[in-house]
């Protein structure tokens, strides 16, 4: 299944954390979602949280790229994140840092692109790791399994740069 519409400009707003944390009561500081996104395009590293079929937590760093407002990523099917999101599509995805924190919660898909479109598109994005030995070509997720290409579909977004000032929640 390909994917080609960006989703909709998320809702803005701040979490719910408990008494004590400093959160700001109004809407000063929050983050624009164009500076988060910004880092979840840049960024190389990821780690995706998913959750086996006995209810154990799994985490693993994985490659991928942000396109149209979503993570592309791949890999066997067989990888045990792919199985568990197979089961439960529910998964985390975060970037390294600890302080400057991305934190996307959403739905891991099977997916598939065609060379002429999306496929050009990923493979351009992933260009960011050519130099690392990883240069997929257009056509690695146009065959009818995808190539191993899944699609995380963010539902919510949680961000800060500047704890506790600017913690901003994004949901669509």
């Amino acid at each position: 299944m390909e994917t080609e519409l960006e989703p909709l400009p998320p809702r803005r707003d701040r979490p719910r954390l408990p008494d004590g944390y400093g959160l700001p009561a109004d809407d000063e500081g929050l983050l624009d979602w164009r500076e988060v996104e910004a880092r979840l395009i840049a960024s190389k590293h990821y780690w995706l949280a998913s959750v086996r079929p006995d209810g154990r937590p799994h985490s693993i760093p994985r490659w991928g790229v942000w396109v149209d407002g979503r993570f592309w990523y791949d890999g066997a099917p067989t990888t045990r994140h792919a199985l568990n999101a197979e089961h439960n599509p529910a998964v985390t995805l975060t970037l390294e840092s600890g302080t400057e924190v991305v934190i996307v919660e959403g739905r891991s898909l099977a997916a598939r692109a065609d060379a002429d479109d999306l496929g050009a598109r990923l493979s351009a994005a992933f260009g960011k790791y050519a130099d690392d030995g990883y240069a997929p070509a257009a056509d690695a997720w146009s065959g009818a399994d995808g190539g191993g290409l899944r699609v995380i579909t963010p539902e919510r977004v949680l961000a800060w740069f500047d704890f506790p000032k600017d913690v901003t929640r994004f949901r669509w």
